[in-house]
Formats: structure tokens, C-alpha cells, sequence
């Protein structure tokens, strides 16, 4: 089969795989399609379609998980009869209820892991037996909306002393996630703000927006971070930035910049800066980044970070730091909501932080992974000039650029079929600039003794060589 006749409405709330999914299966159940037929391949539907391959793969993973098509190795998809099915769902109820699993890899460079082996589980365990017990019977009731005051004491002091964050424990509230806590943001901002989003940038967070009914400007970003004077062309009113080490591109916001962004803001009432501080704890190179939020003169930068990366992704902890001129906004607008983290967790944080072991356990990974860096960056210094790489200053992650001739989706399929899964920077951006392949390489999670090994892998699949030995 040449191509699918399908039609995608971008505009509609139902997703992209969804509708590509629908239209596959009532063409099937109709019989438009015929059993046997075999189905365009995900990359020259998602060229056809212009959406990308991770659409395609899941409206054919949930065809192939109901029964509408198979799979053969190397071969691709066919349709299957449908009279084999022990029930076709009718077309007028049709809604796919789970998205499918992820592919597992033997090898993964995700910039979201973390080294688990690590963590204090020794000392964890000894503040969770403490609060699990009668005398916390306290805590089975719902405590302050903003989250237990124990809590956002030891963060705004924790922000103060590493950050420079300037606050009180009553501008901290405490969430579950940084997506949970956007939303309120969003609602207090009110739906006259227009939102500028870098680009690239976090997909959550444009997803946040998108679904919130937002409008988001993407604005691009170069080595010096956020272009603040593409933002000031733009009828933007909040920007969101993640200034000390931006994702994915791992830039520092440049002091000229910095100035800049908040001379925007300052400008007008209204405007404002969402300063996202996701992993400022791991900078391996000169002094710590100050905040944003620290330099504000005008109270319009509102701090958002998490404990996802410092401590687990599982804790599900996140907060912002709101200034005074939206706190009493913020607190009239959900007066009767709870903290959305059970104020177990909160305790069980709050007394880590005040014994100090917040701050060694970041002292001690923060040694960890700039290990973990040197043996990434020493194993790739072999393969140059074929691979640079940059955003090695801090975090989790770095970029390589990759120049052998290969595009960033071929790259991408070719780890994957040697079991290895690794992120493409187009997959981060919402305008494509057809700049040099560029890939994102996450090493938190990698145990130290593989990570030689695990790069030789990649390069092995790429057909990369090796420029020295």
C-alpha cells in the first residue's frame, strides 16, 4: 500500500495518534482496508501526515494491541481479519483508555534518570519510622493548603542559603509535581496572559499550556539562552525559562540577558517570569548560577522547582515561590483546596532537610555525577571531530552533535534496533531549523563502571570510528 487517506484536525482536543487510530480501525471494520493489506511504514506515514514518528508508533501500537493489525520483524504491518476479533468495539464509542508501553532497551540515556543505587535509603527509612507513629496522629488530617509549615520553612531557608531565593515559608507552595502546580498558576495569571516558551524546551510544559487552553510563543534559544529580543517582539506576557541550565540545550541565561529579561518584566504590571530551577543543585564548573528570582527588584518572578532530580522522580514534591503581589491572589483563589502531597512525605523531607542530609546527599552526588560526566566526555574526546559535544557545565545531560552523515531520525532508529534508546533535540522543538543532528545523552542513571562501555555501544551502532585509541 502506497498511503493512508487520513485527515488530522490539529485544532481538535482528541490527540493526533488518536484520530490517526480511529480512521485506520473504521476503515478496517468497514472493510476499506483488506485483510492482509500491508501498511504504509510509521516513517513514510509520518512524513505524508508531517507528524512525528512517536504519534505514528502509538496509534499502531494500539492497533496491533487490539487485534486490528500485526507485526512482522523487518517486514512491517498488516491488516487482520476482523471476524478473528471476539469483539469490535462500536464506532460510536470508540476511545482508547491506555497508551501503550513503553519499548523496553538494554540501554537507555534518558536525561531524566537519576542513580538509584545512591540514594540514603539507611537514613529515609529512620525519619519515615519516625513519623509513622501514634504521636504523628496529627497528620491523618489535611493540613495547610500551601503544604506543612515544617516543610516550606526548610525550603525557603535551603533556597536562601544555595540559591539565593529570597523569601518567606508563606510564599512557598508545595505540590505534587511541577505539573500540578502550573495549572493553578495559569488560573491566577488569569486568560488574558499569552506565554513565551523556549524553544526548544521542556514538551510538559508546553503540553501544560496547550491543554490548559493557553496560548504559547515559542522563542529560540542560542548559546546564551532565552533571545530575549524575539521575546520583546512578541505580545508575550510570562515568560517561562529555565535560565541556569536550560533544557535541553543545557545554555546559562548570559548576564546581559538576565538584566534584560527582567527589565521586560519590570516594564509592565502584568508582565512576569516563570523561573524554572529543575537541577541547578548539579553545576560542576565556577560558581553556582544565581537565581532570577534573587535579582528581582520588581516581584515578578515566580521560583518553581522540584526535589525529582536531587532526590527521586517518585517523591512527587515540586514547589513555587510566589511573590507577595500574587500570594494573596493565590491564596483567595484556592482557599479550600489541601496540599496534594501527603503530609507523611512532607514530614518525613522536612526533618532530612533540617538534619542536613538534603545538603550532603546533593554534596556527595554532585561529586558522583561529575564523575560520571569526565568518563562521558573523556570516552567521546575518541570520536572526534565526528562528535562535539556541549552543556557540560551541569545537570544530567550533555548534547552531542553528531556530523557522519546520518540525519537525527536515522540515528535515532539506529540505536534503537541495536536495543539503545536515545533523544533527538528535534523532538524538543516546536519549529524545525534543519540544523546538524543533535542528541541528547542523560548519564545520571548510568552505573559509573558501564559508561565507557555503554558509549562505545552507541558509537558501535552509528558506525561511528574512532579517531584515536
Amino acid at each position: 500500500m502506497e498511503m493512508l487517506l487520513i485527515e488530522l484536525d490539529k485544532q481538535s482536543p482528541v490527540p493526533l495518534y488518536e484520530q490517526i487510530y480511529n480512521q485506520i480501525k473504521n476503515d478496517i471494520t468497514d472493510g476499506k482496508l483488506e485483510v492482509g493489506a500491508k501498511l504504509p511504514s510509521k516513517r513514510k506515514l509520518e512524513d505524508f501526515l508531517n507528524v512525528s514518528q512517536t504519534t505514528i508508533e502509538l496509534a499502531y501500537s494500539q492497533l496491533v494491541a487490539e487485534g486490528f493489525i500485526s507485526t512482522k520483524p523487518r517486514q512491517g504491518y498488516y491488516v487482520q481479519a476482523i471476524e478473528e476479533l471476539a469483539y469490535v468495539q462500536p464506532v460510536n464509542q470508540e476511545r482508547i483508555s491506555a497508551v501503550p508501553e513503553k519499548e523496553k532497551m538494554q540501554l537507555d540515556f534518558s536525561p531524566g534518570q537519576i542513580d538509584m543505587d545512591s540514594f540514603p535509603f539507611t537514613k529515609w527509612k529512620k525519619y519515615a519510622k519516625e513519623v509513622m507513629d501514634d504521636t504523628s496522629k496529627h497528620l491523618l488530617s489535611l493540613g495547610h493548603p500551601h503544604g506543612d509549615l515544617e516543610l516550606r520553612r526548610e525550603i525557603a531557608r535551603y533556597l536562601y542559603h544555595s540559591r539565593g531565593v529570597e523569601c518567606t515559608p508563606e510564599q512557598v507552595i508545595v505540590g505534587s509535581g511541577t505539573e500540578q502546580l502550573l495549572p493553578l498558576l495559569i488560573r491566577i495569571l488569569g486568560p488574558a496572559a499569552i506565554y513565551a516558551i523556549e524553544d526548544p524546551g521542556y514538551p510538559l510544559t508546553h503540553h501544560v499550556f496547550y491543554h490548559n487552553n493557553r496560548e504559547a510563543v515559542p522563542i529560540p534559544v542560542d548559546e546564551e539562552g532565552l533571545d530575549v529580543q524575539a521575546l520583546q517582539q512578541t505580545e508575550a506576557t510570562v515568560a517561562y525559562v529555565t535560565p541556569s541550565h536550560q533544557f535541553p540545550t543545557g545554555t546559562v541565561l548570559s548576564a546581559a540577558r538576565r538584566t534584560a529579561l527582567l527589565n521586560w518584566a519590570a516594564a509592565e504590571e502584568s508582565r512576569y517570569i516563570i523561573e524554572d530551577d529543575y537541577d541547578s543543585e548539579f553545576r560542576y564548573t565556577g560558581r553556582p548560577i544565581p537565581s532570577l528570582q534573587g535579582m528581582d527588584k520588581s516581584g515578578s518572578v515566580i521560583y518553581v522547582s522540584t526535589f525529582s532530580k536531587s532526590l527521586m522522580p517518585s517523591l512527587r514534591i515540586a514547589y513555587m515561590v510566589l511573590p507577595p503581589r500574587l500570594l494573596e491572589h493565590y491564596s483567595n483563589a484556592f482557599i479550600h483546596y489541601a496540599s496534594t502531597v501527603p503530609r507523611f512525605d512532607q514530614q518525613i523531607l522536612a526533618r532530612f532537610m533540617e538534619d542536613g542530609h538534603f545538603s550532603r546527599h546533593l554534596n556527595r552526588m554532585r561529586k558522583l555525577y561529575k564523575r560520571k560526566l569526565y568518563l562521558v566526555t573523556d570516552t567521546l574526546a575518541a570520536y572526534a571531530p565526528e562528535i562535539t559535544y556541549s552543556g557540560e557545565e551541569a545537570g544530567m545531560h550533555i548534547i552531542i552533535n553528531v556530523q557522519i552523515g546520518k540525519d537525527e531520525e536515522t540515528l535515532i532508529e539506529q540505536a534503537r534496533s541495536k536495543g539503545i534508546r536515545v533523544y533527538g533535540l528535534n523532538g524538543y522543538m516546536k519549529k524545525q531549523t534543519g540544523q546538524q543532528p543533535a542528541i541528547l545523552l542523560g548519564f545520571g542513571g548510568l552505573p559509573e563502571t558501564e559508561i565507557r562501555d555503554s558509549i562505545h555501544s552507541l558509537m558501535g551502532a552509528w558506525q561511528t570510528p574512532l579517531s584515536r585509541i
